[in-house]
């Protein structure tokens, strides 16, 4: 059985008035493919194993002072919501820190729902409620019950996710959510479990060796970014940033930016809606420079696969020509595609007499490039009519939010098992049960790894990545419980009051991992804990990559405690702050020790 206590029905539920805030796979098994090389990043001569990201990001919010704040209140009219008492210093200094902490705090003082002021006009409606979450949830973008939509959280992204379909809504978001989801499918992920997943996992575990034999310290923290980085790239570029070898800037850059849309969602004087003078203030300007590496980033590695994919096209066109065979292009069988490579609308054009390119089929539902099984190249094989700026912000989504959460998960769930040692005793014991000399999972391994993945699940509920969800009321709207929501209400799901709610779990601060019921049971999710347990959010916004997620998690901490033992470094004090996600503020300290002696480097190949 699931633990979680009776749902409690929230104070004064009966039809209360809400103070509003009006807006001034199967495998595909080839005989002998000939494989794409993944682009590595080059190593540099400045290499730091383990370095700590700048917690500040681009630097401080603007809060409101006491008197406006109270303004809001009168301007807002009665209200028998319970408005948390919010003192500005106290919200200056948690903007600054852990947001997510002040909102539990204002859940036990004033209940599941309640308003927060944040600014002369402005507040936010904070739910800690699973119902009330559901309902929000799935009334966002949903095209029978279109009631909510990403409102405040679009606003403050827009600088860093253009259009991308993380944060674009109604009819965009659908057609490119369409385009996106299917190149997730079963064949693809059991492709990165073998070729990806597992052997960046080697390699970490290859460079945590030398400081296991030194007695050094490793962060953690900052090995999980460095390898979910290494992880991404490969799986949705085709390409390695080696920055487990090379101190990457772009994870400095990702972090930065988050940490400005989390800001802006508070910020007093919201210069940032004015680029003009944006570049004047420091803030800004770090803000845009991270943005701009990461965008540049992502625009050199389209253009990369693409200008591969042309050379392999002109290389099969030629081999064919050559040989005598009747050379054709499935997806377009036409003379143009035979001659010169097409322009790509991506790219600027190379080829100024070639015509535009004609709509061209969709591949297989889970088609799959063998020597190239990355989203890009999928993305590119489906040939549909998108520009170049909407191929990039679509990736871009992927590329940030995919390092960025995984990353955390894998932190906060090492930590949590070192903290527990009987847990940790059990995860290990299961790892060697299930892999026995073997030294990464296979996706078969991986659905007998039910143990490690109650671990990562009851982490991501203790440490929830984002640990908030913003939604806007576009039109009127009532609650479960009798609230009224008004029109432009800003929305903020408190994830992580609703994963440490007393009301709603049983021991709420304690990590169980057996809480979430059998090990043969199913994964829990939003659908079988009502909205309980919500990691990945829910209803139709549900996080694409949730599978792909899971499976990196549990796969890289599979292989990392298959061959070291942990301990916290003592008196180092690790703190929490958020940037889009929980981190630590000072690193995750950790000194390691081998499990059992060193395996070749010919071993290491061979597995």
């Amino acid at each position: 059985m699931l633990q979680f206590t009776k749902q409690q029905k929230p104070a004064g539920a009966s039809r209360q008035q809400l103070g509003r805030r009006v807006a001034p796979c199967r495998p595909v098994k080839p005989s002998a493919p000939v494989r794409t090389p993944v682009v590595r990043a080059e190593p540099e001569d400045d290499q730091s194993f383990g370095k700590s990201i700048d917690a500040k990001g681009a630097g401080s919010s603007f809060t409101s002072p006491g008197w406006l704040t109270q303004l809001n209140l009168l301007w807002g009219g009665k209200s028998n919501v319970p408005v948390a008492n919010a003192q500005p210093d106290d919200i200056k200094e948690l903007l600054g820190g852990a947001l997510f902490k002040a909102l539990f705090k204002w859940m036990q003082e004033s209940g599941p729902v309640y308003l927060l002021p944040t600014g002369p006009v402005s507040s936010f409606l904070v739910i800690s409620d699973p119902a009330a979450a559901k309902h929000v949830l799935r009334g966002t973008d949903n095209p029978t019950r279109n009631v909510y939509e990403k409102g405040l959280v679009a606003e403050v992204a827009t600088f860093l996710f253009g259009k991308g379909f993380a944060i674009a809504g109604g009819e965009n978001w659908r057609v490119r959510r369409k385009a996106v989801g299917p190149s997730l499918h079963r064949s693809y992920l059991e492709a990165m479990v073998n070729r990806v997943f597992g052997p960046s996992a080697l390699f970490a575990a290859d460079k945590l060796r030398e400081s296991a034999r030194s007695g050094a310290p490793v962060n953690m923290e900052a090995i999980f970014s460095q390898l979910t980085l290494d992880i991404i790239g490969k799986s949705v570029f085709n390409y390695d940033f080696n920055s487990l070898t090379t101190d990457s800037p772009l994870i400095q850059a990702v972090y930065t930016a988050l940490k400005e849309t989390e800001q802006r969602a508070t910020d007093l004087l919201p210069i940032w809606k004015y680029p003009a003078l944006a570049w004047f203030v420091p803030r800004q300007r770090k803000a845009y420079e991270a943005v701009e590496l990461i965008r540049q980033t992502t625009n050199d590695l389209i253009r990369k696969c693409k200008e591969m994919v042309d050379e392999e096209e002109v290389r099969a066109a030629s081999a064919a020509v050559e040989s005598g065979q009747e050379y054709m292009n499935e997806a377009d069988p036409s003379i143009l595609r035979f001659s010169p490579p097409p322009c790509r609308d991506a790219l600027p054009c190379r080829n100024t007499h070639a015509l535009p390119l004609p709509p061209f089929p969709s591949p297989p539902q889970e088609y799959m490039n063998e020597a190239d099984p990355s989203i890009l190249r999928f993305l590119i094989a489906a040939r549909e009519e998108v520009d170049s700026t909407q191929l990039r912000d679509d990736l871009l989504s992927m590329l940030v939010a995919g390092h960025e959460t995984t990353g955390s998960a894998l932190t906060w769930t090492l930590y949590l098992l070192v903290q527990n040692p009987d847990k940790m005793a059990k995860a290990v014991a299961e790892v060697d049960a299930v892999l026995g000399d073997r030294l990464t999972p296979t996706m078969a391994d991986y659905g007998q790894l039910r143990y490690v993945m109650r671990c990562v699940n009851e982490s991501m509920r203790l440490y929830p990545h984002p640990p908030v969800l913003l939604r806007r009321a576009m039109v009127e709207d009532e609650l479960p419980g009798g609230f009224k929501v008004g029109v432009g209400q800003d929305v903020m799901i408190s994830v992580y009051n609703i994963h440490h709610s007393p009301a709603v779990w049983e021991d709420a601060e304690a990590f169980i991992p057996e809480r979430f019921g059998p090990l043969d049971g199913p994964v829990p999710n939003e659908q079988n804990t009502d909205f309980k347990y919500i990691p990945f959010s829910g209803g139709p916004r549900k996080c694409v990559g949730d599978q792909f997620a899971l499976m990196e998690a549990v796969v890289a901490l599979t292989v990392l405690i298959k061959q070291f033992d942990f301990e916290l470094v003592q008196g180092h004090k690790i703190g929490m702050t958020t940037g889009a996600t929980i981190h630590t503020t000072n690193g995750l300290y950790m000194t390691l020790k081998e499990r059992k002696p060193a395996v070749a480097p010919a071993a290491l190949a061979a597995a």
